[in-house]
């Protein structure tokens, strides 16, 4: 990997990364990824199963090095300087690792003992509180998801400057998904940078102000989450209390109208706002209204297919 330490630190970037690769045996993870994040904003790292999210945060952390490429997190090198990196950034694999037998309050003060004590914990008791987080209980006896609120719990315990998360939410139940969601918002809110993985393009949109998509080791663009929303295909059936004609809604730009075997039923691909669609159904006369977002291969295949 190229070094990057005689390149002078920008503060107002925490995260550069350019040209990074990486390969396994004959299988290239990274394709010479470029990625830079801001200093204070949230942004969702978005992409299928195996499209080489995990890697990537991985190398900006030291846990693995790259072929080549430079990196740099918070200013630091972090092949140079992997303690300093590591010390200033809340990290959540997508696989953590415990004592099985250790409670989950002696698990946390372990962690709080990696990082010298700087835990603080007030904040952590407040966190498992939120979390619905048994601590006296041992990790062998939780289950998936309270496992998971653990490693939320020690990537947040100590006020990071970053937060790298490998899918946060993975295993949570909806409600517990919904509170992660909000720390994450609260500890941006205080000036901490967020940098998280997911493959669910909802959780992303309602978190981050920037996405980088990344498929099959290549970030395919970067944008902010309201044009990313804006070019989301959504289907969408329309229900109607007595048949009428599709005429005047295949006229709209960014409607396609797709077959349908019910008279009383039009099924629609939409492209973009869907004020003026919603606006034209209101001459017709609907029963019932169901939407659905394709799935994020789906919307890959549909924006970025070479």
């Amino acid at each position: 990997m190229k070094s990057s330490r005689n390149t002078p630190p920008n503060p107002e970037i925490s995260i550069a990364v350019h040209g990074l690769t990486k390969s396994y045996g004959k299988v290239q993870a990274l394709r010479g990824i470029d990625l830079e994040v801001r200093t204070g904003e949230i942004f969702g790292f978005l992409g299928p199963n195996g499209a080489g999210k995990t890697t990537t945060i991985r190398c900006l952390l030291d846990m693995i090095r790259p072929d080549a490429g430079s990196a740099r997190v918070l200013g630091y090198d972090p092949q140079a300087d992997p303690v300093t990196v590591q010390a200033l950034t809340g990290y959540l694999p997508g696989e953590v690792q415990y004592y099985e037998n250790m409670t989950a309050e002696r698990q946390l003060r372990f962690y709080s003992d990696m990082r010298n004590g700087r835990a603080d914990w007030q904040y952590v008791q407040e966190l498992a509180e939120r979390l619905s987080l048994n601590m006296k209980q041992a990790i062998k006896n939780l289950s998936k998801g309270n496992k998971q609120k653990v490693g939320v719990i020690q990537a947040l315990m100590h006020h990071p400057r970053l937060l790298l998360l490998d899918e946060p939410t993975s295993g949570l139940d909806p409600l517990i998904q919904q509170e992660v969601l909000s720390l994450l918002r609260e500890a941006n809110a205080q000036g901490t940078t967020v940098f998280f993985s997911s493959h669910i393009m909802s959780e992303v949109e309602s978190l981050a102000e920037r996405v980088a998509i990344i498929r099959q080791g290549e970030i395919v663009e970067t944008a902010k989450t309201s044009i990313l929303t804006s070019r989301s295909v959504r289907r969408l059936t329309v229900r109607l209390k007595r048949p009428a004609s599709s005429q005047n809604i295949e006229q709209l730009p960014g409607v396609e109208v797709l077959p349908s075997s019910d008279e009383t039923s039009i099924t629609l691909q939409v492209t973009g706002d869907m004020e003026r669609l919603v606006q034209a159904l209101g001459k017709y006369p609907v029963l019932d209204l169901e939407t659905s977002h394709p799935s994020l291969e789906e919307t890959f295949l549909a924006y970025y297919k070479k």
